[in-house]
């Protein structure tokens, strides 16, 4: 595409300590207590906001997934209970690692021992979970998964720490694309009265590149980022649609406070996306996918549905979760405004912050997201380009839906 580096490249000026920690700490202590960023960029408001707390189970449940990658696999609209046994214990590596000295490979290996033999005995079952078209490629892949088992063996076994991780990156790789062989088709219709808009059925990769000014730390990055269409179909439709139309081409960073990354606010008066063949601007609903559901909810928030205790299939879990800024009072008032979150749940579980089930979550950043709190207001978005997934895009459309 024309870049002059590889997406999961950072250009560094020098090394220093990274500014997520400090992120972390602010959003934990302002963030719970706040309004969440909206379209104008206003003053936090001060008004407490008190989400499913009440429940203490909530807070007290296991520890959130924070990894953007982890996250899409289980986002993705299957039920196959074999490949998750051959998961769970790969993703749980990277727990096994945190322990001291050569007792973390000691664990590593049990893990992966743990892993081989859940794909020995569900081998069958995965594979005929995988969509019939997609078959021979998911024999290939579980395959590969097999190969690469015996070495992550050998490698916890020679206690060749360094090598673990990208071992393990690179099977749940394939465990990611087994998975995405599962789902046979787009899983349901979309409301009738969004399907003139810009629909993304399925996922889709970008990789926007940032120009950073005046920054001891970082000159250009690349953030690689992944577009959820199975659980946002309008919103990740949207966005790809402006990306094609070069929209966020140019523009700069417009917030960036310790909290959250903003931009796609357009010059002039309008704080949205205008279509240039009606010159009227193009809004798109509230959009929230909830374990259980087949399909999302639109136009309200699950405060308003009265769904306190729903867990979203897209949480702001992770460093870097993406999602569309909104007037604060107007559910359906997304239009081109974006903001990536400065912070992991480390103390808030899913649906026990104020983000999940008020604000439309479509994507996660999932390479160089670290580098997210080095930007600042100002920095420009040299290029936002479709990797991948295009196809997946449908309904190009000028039509602009009113709410």
């Amino acid at each position: 595409k024309g870049n002059t580096f590889r997406p999961n490249e950072c250009k560094e000026k020098r090394s220093t300590f990274s500014l997520k920690e400090c992120a972390l700490s602010i959003a934990l202590s302002i963030g719970l207590v706040t309004a969440v960023p909206t379209m104008g960029f206003p003053a936090y408001a001060t008004t407490p906001i008190n989400p499913a707390l009440s429940d203490v189970s909530v807070l007290i449940s296991g520890p959130p997934i924070k990894d953007p990658n982890a996250l899409l696999r289980y986002a993705l609209p299957i039920d196959n209970k074999a490949i998750r046994e051959v998961q769970k214990p790969l993703e749980d590596i990277t727990d096994s690692l945190k322990i001291s000295g050569t007792r973390a490979l000691d664990s590593v290996e049990r893990n992966v021992k743990q892993a081989s033999r859940a794909l020995k005995q569900g081998k069958a079952m995965i594979l005929s979970g995988v969509a019939e078209s997609k078959r021979e490629n998911g024999q290939d892949l579980l395959n590969k998964l097999e190969v690469g088992l015996d070495e992550l063996r050998k490698i916890a076994a020679e206690k060749n720490r360094d090598a673990v991780v990208p071992k393990q990156k690179e099977l749940l790789q394939y465990i990611g694309s087994v998975e995405e062989d599962m789902v046979d088709g787009f899983p349901y219709e979309v409301p009738e009265e969004y399907r003139n808009m810009p629909l993304l059925k399925g996922r889709a990769t970008v990789d926007m590149k940032v120009k950073v000014k005046d920054n001891p730390n970082v000159d250009e990055c690349v953030f690689r980022i992944v577009l959820d269409g199975y659980n946002a179909p309008v919103t990740a439709g949207n966005f790809i649609d402006l990306v094609e139309r070069h929209f966020y081409d140019g523009m700069e960073i417009q917030r960036a406070d310790g909290f959250v990354v903003q931009t796609g606010d357009p010059e002039g008066p309008a704080e949205g996306f205008i279509d240039p063949s009606t010159e009227k601007p193009r809004t798109i609903p509230l959009e929230i996918m909830v374990e259980g559901e087949k399909t999302p909810f639109y136009g309200e928030t699950l405060e308003e549905l009265g769904l306190y205790k729903a867990q979203t299939k897209l949480p702001f879990n992770a460093f870097g979760t993406m999602a569309m800024a909104r007037e604060e009072f107007e559910d359906n008032s997304a239009s081109s405004q974006v903001f990536w979150l400065l912070k992991e749940s480390e103390l808030t579980p899913s649906n026990a912050n104020i983000l999940d089930g008020r604000y439309a979550v479509f994507g996660y950043v999932t390479e160089n997201e670290d580098f997210l709190a080095d930007l600042k207001v100002g920095d420009v978005i040299e290029s936002v380009q479709v990797v991948s997934g295009i196809d997946n895009l449908s309904s190009i459309s000028t039509s602009i839906v009113s709410h």
